[in-house]
């Protein structure tokens, strides 16, 4: 039975070095938050955190707290047809009960963890780059980076499904380590 890998963890923990990851080790991929960029775009605004909050409170507001995983279903059961599944950017409690009684054990939560100094320093070095279109990848001041933690955090019960993810990964060293993190979950879970 093909997984579906969803991951979990703050903003500038690693999730999109993780799922490029699992993406080159052949799972397909799709992120939960690409319904937010799409609304974004199709208004003409651009795609800043000051945008981008109310659009996902707007979601939340008419689809409920796990509209991200409600919205993402169809699309994840066409993929998971395919193959393994990398869902990057669960974000709610809601979202995560939502997909837990709908795969129960297809689904693998995996929390990437790395603490906030770090992290901000990560996002405030981030460069915006042309080939990101799907803007995966985006800097943030440590101040944005600070009221978004709290904002998921508080407004979003973020600390749920990182709290019940089957894995933890420690992203505070390099990349060679974070994958070597990764190759040990996937011999668990493809065995």
């Amino acid at each position: 039975m093909n997984k579906l890998v969803c991951l979990v963890g703050m903003t500038g923990s690693g999730k999109r070095v993780v799922a490029d990851y699992l993406v080159e080790k052949g799972f397909g991929f799709l992120r939960f938050g690409q319904i937010t960029l799409d609304i974004v775009k199709e208004r003409g605004l651009e795609p800043t955190e000051e945008n981008e909050k109310p659009i996902r409170e707007e979601v939340r507001k008419t689809h409920g707290m796990g509209a991200y995983a409600t919205l993402n279903i169809p699309k994840f059961d066409e993929l998971l047809k395919k193959g393994h599944v990398v869902g990057d950017g669960l974000y709610s409690w809601s979202e995560y009960k939502i997909l837990k009684d709908k795969y129960l054990e297809q689904l693998i939560v995996i929390a990437i963890y790395a603490p906030p100094k770090q992290r901000y320093e990560r996002l405030a070095n981030r460069k915006l780059l042309e080939a990101d279109t799907d803007l995966r990848s985006r800097p943030a001041t440590m101040e944005q980076a600070k009221a978004r933690d709290y904002a998921e955090i508080e407004n979003i019960e973020k600390g749920g499904p990182i709290a019940m993810a089957e894995y933890t990964l420690d992203n505070t060293g390099s990349i060679e380590n974070l994958n070597k993190q990764i190759d040990i979950i996937l011999g668990e879970l493809l065995d």
